[in-house]
Parts: structure tokens; sequence; C-alpha cells
């Protein structure tokens, strides 16, 4: 029929509105992703199969190793398997291939149980009983075990749910925190095949909700790790959430690029983009992920001391963020990407596609050029590093865009550090020694980025001093503005972990889609 349908992402059943009511009266249910409170039942502690008869079957059956016979589902009514949502095992429904015993066995949640959150860990707070019988006993109880959880109890009030791990060095529990406005409709597609491969209770909608309130509810979950489906944007807002909660140990952060630069998700060899990779093999590299470091940067800005009150030009008095994990930079580049963002706010509709977005970044970098509305930079920057006065320097070359780099990619891919080699003054970069790269560019060296090139190596360094005597673009892990006259200074924050896609892998699991 060509009536209107509606899929579940969770189970993958496929239901006519207008049939709705006959789940019910079968007593369909999806798979259950938590349990009721209370309940001390034995079947509460271990997960069942979730079994659904399906008209369509990929892969081979479990007990006879048999495919599956295809057919048109709007042809036939015919039911050719029974598969679980939870560990993806299919059979044929055949007597001979599945069989009673299977209907009340425990489900192991198949190949990725070690980042699956069962749904017996997922516990439904039971609302409170406002008798007068219950609110005179509780206001009797002061005993001090009440008083010792008294901030346990404030932290889940208005919680529906608690969540109550079980330890094991096996379990890498997995929190995938979706942004669906990057990367086109592939947020939206990527969110629904999460929730078929795991616990839809672990995977969240940033359109919907930001990460704190996940991440508390699973902050006490051991071996957790995260992994952030966007731009470098999404993992930046989820770092520094996990830096506002004080998780201990923080959970390390994998990248699933959405975005368009992406250049931490490259560092991290997660790739310049999502090109529809199986969301399984996915998981595979999350769970095998190595955990590495990655400096963090603190931004702190005040206005210029040399300059009078009544010197001070329009602009900013602030960043857009006070925290960088990519790059800091000003002049050129930032100029070029001030004016996307502002194009972008004016006329969204017509910033709706990679090639697009980066058409209009080449027109602007080019009338920028024409325009050589950066070509006096050097003259009205300051910049010490680590007590180190690089403004002779900068002054000498003329640069027109200074960056303070901390991971070797930057603008979609390119490296501005390069390999200095056998450079005595200069070490390979890296994201987790402690320093931050300083280079300098004409146009002629950003241009010849692109094809391999680098920038100037000005220094190394720990600390680094910026003084601005006008106002100038800048741009912090691509946000930009335009900011007044200023004082800044960049000191190392902390280190976030990360986790990094190995480069293979011995073996993929094998699953019924």
């Amino acid at each position: 029929k060509s009536a209107l349908r509606r899929k579940c992402a969770a189970c993958k059943i496929v239901v006519h509105n207008a049939c709705m009511e006959q789940l019910e009266k079968i007593n369909f249910r999806c798979k259950p992703t938590f349990r009721e409170g209370g309940s001390r039942s034995p079947r509460e502690n271990f997960v069942r199969h979730h079994w659904v008869h399906r008209r369509r079957q990929e892969g081979k059956c479990k007990q006879c190793g048999k495919g599956f016979q295809q057919k048109f589902s709007f042809h036939s009514k015919e039911i050719v398997a029974i598969s679980c949502s939870w560990c993806k095992l299919a059979f044929h429904n055949k007597v001979t291939c599945f069989m009673l015993h299977h209907i009340e066995e425990p489900c192991s949640l198949g190949a990725h149980a070690a980042v699956i959150v069962p749904p017996t860990w997922i516990i439904k707070v039971k609302k409170p009983q406002n008798s007068l019988k219950t609110s005179t006993r509780r206001k009797k109880r002061t005993s001090f075990k009440r008083k010792a959880s008294k901030r346990g109890n404030e932290d889940n009030k208005g919680r529906p749910f608690v969540i109550k791990p079980i330890s094991s060095p096996l379990m890498k529990p997995l929190l995938v925190f979706v942004n669906p406005k990057s990367g086109g409709n592939q947020g939206t597609k990527v969110l629904q095949m999460f929730m078929w491969y795991l616990n839809p209770r672990q995977v969240f909608d940033l359109s919907q909700e930001g990460p704190r309130d996940a991440l508390e509810l699973y902050r006490k979950v051991p071996n957790l790790r995260i992994l952030a489906c966007g731009g470098d944007g999404t993992v930046g807002w989820i770092l520094s959430i996990l830096d506002e909660l004080q998780l201990s140990p923080p959970p390390p952060v994998a990248v699933l690029p959405l975005g368009t630069g992406n250049d931490l998700a490259r560092t991290l060899n997660w790739g310049g983009g999502y090109t529809d990779e199986p969301v399984s093999k996915i998981l595979c590299h999350v769970e095998d992920g190595t955990i590495v470091q990655l400096d963090r940067w603190n931004l702190q800005v005040e206005r210029n001391p040399d300059l009078p009150q009544d010197e001070l030009e329009d602009g900013s008095r602030k960043l857009p963020l006070s925290v960088f994990n990519n790059y800091f930079s000003l002049g050129f580049d930032a100029h070029v990407t001030l004016e996307f963002h502002e194009s972008r706010e004016a006329n969204p509709e017509k910033f709706n596609s990679r090639f697009r977005n980066k058409m209009f970044y080449a027109g602007a970098a080019f009338t920028d050029f024409l325009q050589r509305s950066s070509r006096d930079l050097s003259k009205h920057v300051k910049v010490v590093c680590d007590g180190t006065d690089l403004t002779p320097k900068i002054q000498e070359l003329k640069f027109q865009c200074i960056v303070f780099l901390n991971i070797p990619r930057y603008c979609a891919g390119t490296m501005p550090w390069g390999n200095p080699g056998d450079h005595r003054d200069f070490e390979p970069q890296r994201h987790d020694d402690g320093y931050i790269e300083v280079i300098g560019f004409t146009m002629a060296s950003l241009a010849a980025l692109q094809v391999g090139g680098h920038g100037e190596r000005l220094h190394q360094c720990r600390e680094v001093t910026l003084l601005t005597y006008k106002s100038i673009p800048m741009q912090v892990d691509g946000e930009p503005c335009r900011l007044a006259p200023s004082l800044i200074r960049i000191s190392l924050r902390n280190q976030a972990n990360m986790v990094q896609k190995s480069k293979r892998r011995t073996s993929m699991p094998l699953l019924n889609e």
C-alpha cells in the first residue's frame, strides 16, 4: 500500500499509521531500553532476545547457514526470518531452524556487546508517593546514611532514570552524540543507524538538547567512551562540558567527522569526512582505538593597556571561545572566515551545501587578496613567546596572517608547520607536548599550503602574549570575530583524553543487518 508509514530506528519494523493499533492487539513491544525500578525478578538481571518477524533479511541463518529468500515485502506477506534487534542473530521462520528455547534464552548483545549499555543498567525512577504517612516517615529519618547520600539524591532529583553499571574490564560503554546539522542529511542518517546497533538511550541528538544531562547521568559508568558525530566545533562543545563537570577520569572522545574542515578528526586518523562507512566498523574502531592526549589552550583577553580609552576602536571585546583545541589565528584567513559567517547569517538558504561553501570561501579569499585588507597586519601587532619578542621578524617579513597551531592540520587538511626534518631549532609537531607552534604567512605561502607548502616557522612555546593596536579579524577553532585592540594571553589549560583510530584491525565482526 502507498499509505503513510513509520519505521522504528531501534527495531526496524515498518507500520502503516492506520495499523499502529494492531501492535497493541498482538502485544508487540519495541526492544526494552531500561528496566522498571523496584523490580527484583531474576529475569531483570540479564537481557533477553528481542525477536522480530522479518519479510526481508540479509545474511545467513544461524542454525542452517543458508541465506534468506528475498521477496518484495509489498507483494508477499510471508515471514522469511526471525531476528533479534539486540544481537542481530537471524533464523529461518521454520521449526527446524528457530526453536522454542531461543525465545527465553539470554541475549549476548552480539558483536558490539562491549560498547552497548545494557537495558538492565538503566533504571526508571519511581515517582515518590505524596501521602501524609510517607512524608511523616521521611521527616523522621535523619540517619547518617541519608545525610551522606543527600548530595546524590539532589543530583538525581527530577531525572526519570538512574544508571547502575556493573563494572567489567571487558566493557567500554559508549555514549554517542550526533549533531544532525553537520554534514547535510548525514547527521540524521547516522543517528538512526546508531540507534539500531546500540541502546537508543545511549545515543543523543544534540539538536534537541546539549550533552550535559547525558554526561551527568553516565558520569559514574567505568571505562566510558564518547563518540562525537559532527564537526570540530561539536567536539569542542563536548570537551568544554567535560571540563565543567570535572569527571574523573575524563572519558576519552572519538570523532566521526560530519563537518567541513574536520582538522582534529584528520589528526586523530578519523578522516576528513564521513563516507558512508558501516556503523559496525566505526564501533569497532572506537572500541579498539588508542587513548591519546590533546593539549588545550586558554585565551585570556583584556583591553590593550597601552591605548587610552578614547582611542579604542569598534569591535568585539571578547573572543567567541575562551579555549581552543586546534588553532587560533589573526589576519587574512580570519577575515575570509568572518565574511563567510556574516554572509551565511544574513542568507542561510544560500549556504546549504559544501560545494557552495567552498566556492564562497574561494571568492572571498580572492576579493580580500585584491583589496589587500590584511597587508598592514604586521604594523599593528606585538607577539612575545616565552619572553622572546617576535615582532621585529614579523614586521621584517610583513606577514598577513599569524597562526598559533596546536595540531598538525589546518584549513581542511593542510600542514602549515610541515616537517622540520634536520632543522635544529625546531622539533616535529605534537598535539600532546605542551607546546604551541607559531607560524607566519604571506599571501604566497598561504597559497602554497594547498600544494604541500608550509608557513614561516617562528617559535615553539608554552606561553604567548599578543598585543593588538587596531581592530583585527581573528578566529578560534573556526569561530571568527573582529576583536577590538586587546591584550591576549595564551597558556596551557589541560589535556583531554581522545581516541585515536588504529590504522589496522585484525578482524571485523559479521552481522546480519
